[in-house]
């Protein structure tokens, strides 16, 4: 009999502690309810709080990714060579003394002797007046080969890239970019008409996709815009465009055996691209090219090597840090908040001392008192992320439409502040509540 009076005794004791936890819930939400400024006010803290988490926090991954985007339009599988222009003593043309400069030869070299090459293109730029019909505009000429589109993965929408017989035959054809498209053409169709480059007609035998270049000086990448540039076969220009001297300002032109095209010795090309193969070490990849131009250039260092993986992982790292610099200056409005609960809750346990002792009379315990005080504090901290989370939306919104910056919420930010101010709320709001629990009923029915 006894045996069975515990366990109905045991069965009852939940729906009873339920009650006391909802109890408590409700007197909670009342006494905040019926204080409606002052709750507020003890709310802002942890509404600017977590808005600031959200809004810090989506700059940061708007940054990240538009990095990461940027970066992919170089190729991470790709390195990077660009000419620099170093005093070398003319007079002194011995091996030993003077480099001849980044030409086409470095390109053979480098895919001939590197295993890890997969394709190399030259790039040779200049800024040309191009005309189509009464629209005029200066735009970036790009001297390029057919393994251009390969190593910079682009597509084109409309017709196709040159082929290796418009190189032989110095051909008059060009790819144009889609803002130059849209600049010249518009909605009418681009291919087969013909634009005139300098002095020469061109005509258009493709367009490329449209890429999303960043205007973000923050970036700082040093990547062209792809969209507003026009390219012709490498041969097409140092041949027909007149603009590929030496050292001594005389044009140079050496014929060659290379794919039976003729070659250009000194000082040719402004870059190389060089994808290297799947699957193997950049860096590693790197040195070998590093070692080959070393050569050939006879320790003159007159070019430099970038690797938009080594970019990438600056960049990366750069960003870590941002992140928690503004994580950490975000985590302080929400510091400020969570004082802001304790101070409140602290003078709210002082107008309520006659209350506390009246319910400790009737049998509360220290438990129900500290449950009440610990729920409001909950409350308060739940309301105010809740509201933070839409500001954090809108604020977001506001920094992308008038500061013009890229932003991207991810549910991880938001998830973190939101746990973040209940966290806040609940670690300032155990002193007070402890503080109500300890108060000695007697005491509490004398103040006035």
């Amino acid at each position: 009999m006894l045996t069975a009076n515990l366990k109905v005794l045991q069965t009852n004791q939940l729906p009873i502690k339920i009650m006391n936890r909802f109890e408590n819930f409700k007197i909670g939400l009342i006494e905040l309810s019926s204080n409606k400024l002052r709750t507020s006010l003890t709310m802002l803290g942890i509404v600017f709080g977590v808005a600031s988490v959200i809004a810090m926090l989506s700059i940061g991954e708007g940054a990240r990714q538009e990095t990461l985007e940027q970066i992919e339009l170089l190729g991470t599988n790709n390195i990077i060579i660009s000419k620099i222009n170093v005093e070398q003593n003319a007079t002194e043309k011995s091996r030993t003394s003077f480099s001849p400069g980044l030409s086409i030869k470095d390109a053979h070299s480098i895919s001939e002797i590197n295993p890890l090459v997969e394709y190399v293109t030259v790039l040779r730029s200049m800024e040309k007046r191009t005309v189509y019909k009464s629209k005029i505009l200066k735009v970036k000429i790009i001297g390029t080969s057919t393994s251009y589109p390969l190593i910079y993965n682009s597509q084109l929408s409309e017709g196709k890239f040159f082929k290796e017989h418009h190189l032989k035959n110095y051909s008059n054809v060009c790819i144009i970019g889609s803002g130059i498209k849209s600049s010249f053409f518009g909605f009418e169709e681009a291919l087969n008409k013909e634009i005139k480059i300098g002095g020469s007609w061109f005509r258009i035998i493709g367009v490329i996709s449209p890429k999303n270049i960043s205007k973000s000086r923050d970036l700082n990448l040093g990547i062209d815009d792809f969209n507003m540039e026009v390219y012709v076969p490498f041969t097409t220009m140092i041949h027909k465009m007149g603009e590929t001297k030496d050292g001594n300002n005389n044009l140079v032109i050496t014929y060659g055996q290379e794919s039976s095209v003729k070659t250009i010795d000194r000082s040719s090309v402004d870059g190389l691209t060089i994808k290297i193969k799947k699957g193997t070490s950049i860096i590693h990849a790197a040195e070998i090219i590093s070692r080959i131009l070393k050569r050939k250039h006879y320790n003159v260092k007159d070019y430099k090597i970038v690797i938009p993986e080594e970019m990438l992982a600056q960049k990366q790292k750069t960003q870590i840090i941002f992140n928690v610099v503004m994580g950490a200056i975000a985590g302080i409005s929400l510091l400020v908040g969570g004082i802001g609960i304790m101070n409140i809750m602290l003078s709210n346990i002082l107008e309520r001392t006659k209350e506390i002792g009246i319910r400790r009379a009737m049998g509360a315990t220290k438990q129900n008192i500290l449950s009440q005080f610990m729920y409001e504090a909950i409350i308060i901290s739940i309301l105010g992320g809740i509201v933070g989370v839409v500001i954090g939306f809108v604020l977001t919104s506001l920094i992308t439409g008038y500061a013009d910056w890229r932003t991207s919420i991810t549910p991880f930010s938001v998830v973190l502040a939101f746990t973040v101010s209940v966290c806040v709320g609940l670690l300032f709001g155990i002193y007070p509540a402890k503080r109500a629990a300890e108060k000695d009923p007697i005491e509490s029915l004398r103040y006035e």
